[in-house]
């Protein structure tokens, strides 16, 4: 977010107060009658940059009399924050509630080629009044920032909680009563698909957390699962039954997509990345045979990503507070010893035999992998990192076979 933005931000509120002190004849979203209100939840598509990758969304509130709408959302961050990167590498990310006139937020959206959904909801005068005031409480400065995490508490959980809020717990009670369609795991890499190389960092750097089966409350961090789930809501009648009603009263696609859609379902990354890992083995091996400088080029390649990866593994684990890429098992297959392979690897181009010590690290590592697989086979909720495990094997059988080789 820039600086305009907060300008803007606070410009609003101070204009919705004003507004609100005012005779009814200037009435608008501010002091409307809850029976004037309408309720929508509006949700965009995923953009082209990485970070709107996830999708986005707003709850709007319009004054069906005077014709004033204003969205309301939870996905505003400011890079000239101090220290904003370091504080994002270590998980303190800050983000902010914002709101401008819906047509002004809109705009930009169609500009931009994402899709604007908009679902009016059945809320009651009571209900709808509540939720204003909340969303009014909750924009004024002292108010309007919050703790961003990936999953549980981000731009749309916050817009699903407000919901949740006025309806008096209903939509959490009906969401976790049913299983959720993905983990956490799987629908990243379904939205990031779209960038490949991105995807596989982020596959490599969740650890076990995202892969818990989800309810249907947890799945909904995402703007288009929320869509989805709001249409099978039913709303109570206040005397311990079901409405017929649902809380969705209509949906109108505002404005459609242009740009490309993530797929429905995550890939599959096993088979390319296990292709990838065998056919750089057989690489080693042959270089090791009849190219002893491309030999010791591809280790050291390897050797060089496997040990950084580890690093930064590791600290993500112990300096970090992304908890989802706590524990994590990949920090067996690349991990910091392998920059202890890389004098030998260049040696034994030459023909030199490895030391015991270095026999030693070897023997680690390959026991390392075996209790990387040893994991995974595990009963109950584990990493499903089978595409890194069908990756680095090969490679470290390969790299074992050439430099415990002797000639």
């Amino acid at each position: 977010m820039h600086r305009m933005h907060l300008i803007r931000r606070k410009l609003l509120l101070l204009a919705l107060l004003v507004l609100a002190a005012l005779s009814p004849a200037h009435a608008g979203v501010a002091n409307a009658p809850g029976a004037n209100l309408e309720v929508s939840l509006i949700t965009y598509g995923p953009g082209e940059t990485y970070w709107e990758r996830f999708g986005h969304d707003a709850i709007e509130l319009r004054d069906t009399v005077s014709g004033e709408a204003v969205n309301f959302n939870y996905g505003v961050f400011d890079f000239s924050e101090k220290n904003f990167l370091l504080n994002f590498a270590r998980g303190r990310m800050h983000y902010l509630m914002d709101a401008a006139p819906s047509d002004a937020d809109e705009r930009y959206y169609v500009e931009a080629g994402r899709s604007i959904t908009r679902q009016r909801l059945a809320l009651t005068a009571e209900q709808a009044t509540a939720l204003r005031d909340f969303l009014l409480w909750n924009l004024r400065p002292e108010n309007a920032g919050y703790a961003y995490d990936y999953y549980v508490d981000n731009c749309t959980t916050r817009v699903r909680d407000a919901l949740d809020k006025a309806l008096g717990g209903m939509l959490a009670t009906q969401l976790k009563a049913h299983a959720g369609d993905m983990t956490y795991r799987q629908q990243t890499v379904r939205l990031m698909s779209a960038q490949p190389w991105l995807m596989l960092l982020l596959d490599l750097g969740l650890g076990p957390y995202a892969d818990q089966p989800l309810d249907a409350w947890q799945e909904s961090f995402l703007p288009d699962v929320l869509q989805a789930q709001l249409r099978e809501v039913r709303l109570d009648d206040g005397h311990g039954g079901r409405r017929p009603l649902v809380l969705v009263l209509d949906e109108q696609l505002v404005s459609p997509n242009r740009l490309q859609a993530p797929p429905p379902t995550a890939p599959d990354l096993r088979l390319p990345l296990a292709l990838a890992g065998l056919l750089l083995a057989a690489l080693i091996v042959l270089a090791r045979r009849r190219w002893p400088a491309g030999y010791a080029l591809l280790g050291t390649l390897y050797l060089l990503a496997a040990g950084v990866t580890g690093l930064l593994l590791l600290a993500l684990w112990t300096l970090t507070t992304h908890h989802s890429a706590w524990a994590n098992a990949n920090l067996l297959l690349f991990n910091p010893l392998a920059f202890a392979l890389l004098p030998t690897l260049w040696r034994a181009r030459r023909g030199l035999a490895a030391s015991r010590f270095i026999d030693g690290v070897i023997a680690l590592q390959l026991l390392a992998c075996m209790a990387a697989v040893l994991l995974h086979l595990l009963p109950g909720t584990v990493q499903q990192n089978q595409p890194w495990l069908l990756f680095a094997l090969p490679c470290w059988l390969a790299l074992a076979w050439s430099l415990r080789r002797r000639q």
